[in-house]
């Protein structure tokens, strides 16, 4: 279960920024909607969904990052997407939305701050107001797109040219050209086996375009990473 963070109230400014619905509320709605949001605290390995919890709720990142997989019966598991601050896991409340019926897991991959909006209460907004309900489903849209890419990846595309869109889009997401993270964290995000990506790692350093280190990879030669993503 998470934790709850009784000391830290919720913002205004922060649903605001967070949901563009906001405007679109009468002021009913947003009272309402500070009144029953909970900021929530998950620690670095938590469940935070899965399909045989209760229903979450939306979930408003403030700091931390979370994933969400897909887990076969035999322990496998294939990321989906990852979320960062100031992103909404809508699909933590597939229960509030139609035809989302399939079998997600949400995990904290850091500890995690958030805010929580409860799937009655969000559930409540959808049917009073229609800018809640065409948000909702245009994140679900969203998140669909997001999980037909990672899949489009998975199934057609050579390990080499997706190891090199994974790291040129983490570069893209930090400004630098570091990639701190293990070659098994890569391989669980990519959905791949960490004994391909440790072997493509080795071969994109002799080429010179990488310098691997100890928890981390630099990227030497982002021009030719991202040739190779375009696959040329």
């Amino acid at each position: 279960m998470p934790e709850l963070d009784k000391k830290s109230p919720v913002c205004p400014d922060c649903l605001a920024c967070g949901f563009p619905f906001w405007e679109q509320l009468t002021p009913e709605e947003q009272e309402f909607l500070c009144r029953t949001t909970r900021p929530v605290k998950y620690k670095k390995g938590e469940r935070v969904h899965s399909p045989v919890e209760n229903c979450v709720g939306i979930l408003l990142l403030r700091t931390g990052q979370l994933r969400a997989y897909l887990l076969s019966e035999d322990g496998r598991d294939v990321t989906l997407y990852r979320l960062f601050p100031g992103e909404v896991c809508i699909l933590s409340a597939s229960c509030v939305l139609d035809s989302v019926n399939f079998d997600l897991y949400i995990d904290a991959e850091e500890d995690t701050e958030a805010y929580c909006i409860g799937a009655g209460t969000f559930r409540r907004l959808m049917q009073q107001n229609v800018h809640v309900r065409c948000f909702a489903y245009q994140m679900t849209a969203e998140r669909f797109s997001d999980t037909m890419w990672t899949m489009q990846q998975i199934l057609f595309m050579s390990a080499d040219r997706r190891l090199a869109i994974f790291l040129t889009d983490e570069l893209a997401k930090t400004g630098g050209s570091n990639v701190r993270m293990t070659h098994d964290q890569m391989a669980r995000y990519m959905g791949s086996a960490r004994e391909v990506v440790s072997r493509l790692l080795k071969y994109f350093a002799q080429e010179g375009w990488v310098r691997l280190y100890r928890g981390g990879v630099e990227v030497l030669d982002q021009q030719k990473l991202q040739e190779i993503a375009r696959g040329q």
